[in-house]
């Protein structure tokens, strides 16, 4: 009984000491009060802030037009802060060695307890700042937009100094432009994933079940025909699609509030017909439907980013279930990328695969709504066999044929 007791009182106290961290967390971004010595000496700032919170806020105002964008900035200048009021340390006080235990911690988030949970609205008092411990590119890509926000910082005044600017290997750590893009689905992978959402629901199945098939099946589709972003995605009207000169368009406004017009190949109008057809409308959309094209179970409402996200993971799930109870272990690596693919790799399998068709690069750029054609290039794994088949031609036995097999 005492024992019981015991083991209810320490989850009361961990419980109350999760709450008060959460109340913490949630005044970072929100409060300025944060301590008196965070503000620059007078008429060094170029900006009107009181505290290092305020200053991080006006820098995330400058993402105002891409909301995508200012909520990841916000996540990574919050987890900063979030450090540094543990280590009792403003803005301005950061040094290069702070930096070195500052991606240490990015590693592995210690206590875990305090910092580590399963996704919660951000009110919710069990909320965390991390999910678990980042990985090498999480980490790298944390880096890179928190040195964006020290230069920022460094011409308004607030800071002396960039630390990162005194980063030795700063290049190997903070170049943000990776060799190839690898979070994507091989082709065969796809067409195994493709095939299995094209599966129809039984006979008997519920009218509800049809419309979530139908709605999985279209979004899918939508995501590897057209490579949008999921933003994109939920923000996207029947209008959007329309016809000029008898071809059909998909206009959309992206990252960056750039505004592009993406051809629509024949697939794609097969796609969306056939999801008009289950939400009761004609195969091809009118220039003033401002309906939206992803749906609630309703058939009405739009569709939200953050259910979108969630439907196309739990989707990825039970494909990577169902893929393992059919094939067994020999599917575990492919199982496992399934598990591990976001939406955003649906647009990377895109681009990856029109690439690998041979769509020019141009092209493809223009698809990606990329202004550099450097970034365009990462998808680019078509002369990889070539590559690969040539190499073979070189061994430890003489007479090898292409193949890696030995002549006779």
């Amino acid at each position: 009984m005492a024992q019981g007791s015991e083991k209810k009182g320490q989850r009361e106290a961990l419980t109350a000491r999760a709450a008060a961290l959460n109340e913490r967390m949630g005044e970072v971004l929100d409060r300025s009060e944060l301590s008196a010595h965070q503000a620059p000496q007078a008429g060094r700032a170029h900006i009107a802030a009181n505290s290092d919170a305020e200053a991080v806020a006006q820098w995330l105002g400058e993402y105002r037009a891409s909301p995508n964008t200012q909520r990841a900035y916000r996540r990574e200048a919050e987890r900063l802060l979030l450090w540094l009021g543990e280590q009792h340390l403003a803005l301005a006080e950061v040094r290069r060695n702070q930096l070195d235990a500052f991606e240490a911690f990015l590693s592995d988030p210690q206590p875990r307890e305090r910092w580590v949970g399963t996704t919660r609205p951000r009110h919710d008092p069990r909320w965390r700042p991390f999910r678990g411990p980042l990985s090498p590119a999480s980490r790298r890509q944390c880096l890179v937009i928190l040195q964006g926000l020290f230069a920022w910082l460094v011409e308004a005044g607030w800071v002396g100094h960039n630390p990162f600017r005194l980063m030795r290997d700063k290049r190997r750590r903070l170049d943000n432009r990776q060799g190839r893009v690898e979070r994507y689905l091989e082709k065969p992978l796809w067409d195994w994933l493709w095939q299995w959402l094209n599966e129809a629901p039984g006979e008997d199945a519920a009218p509800r079940a049809r419309f979530e098939h139908e709605r999985r099946r279209f979004a899918f589709g939508f995501a590897y025909l057209l490579a949008p972003r999921i933003g994109e995605m939920a923000a996207a009207s029947m209008q959007d699609v329309h016809r000029r000169e008898g071809r059909w368009w998909w206009h959309t406004v992206g990252k960056g509030g750039k505004a592009a017009s993406i051809p629509v190949p024949p697939d794609m109008m097969r796609l969306l017909a056939r999801w008009r057809s289950a939400l009761g409308l004609a195969p091809e959309p009118g220039p003033d439907e401002v309906t939206p094209m992803l749906r609630g179970l309703d058939g009405r409402r739009g569709l939200g980013e953050n259910r979108l996200y969630r439907l196309m993971r739990e989707t990825f799930a039970r494909a990577a279930d169902d893929l393992e109870a059919r094939q067994g272990e020999e599917s575990a690596r492919e199982a496992a990328l399934l598990r591990r693919a976001t939406p955003h790799w649906l647009r990377h399998t895109a681009l990856t695969h029109q690439a690998q068709a041979g769509v020019e690069l141009r092209y493809l750029a223009e698809t990606a709504r990329h202004s550099r054609l450097d970034t365009t290039a990462r998808y680019l794994h078509a002369e990889d066999a070539e590559w690969h088949r040539q190499q073979s031609r070189h061994g430890l036995s003489p007479g090898a044929d292409d193949e890696g097999a030995q002549a006779v």
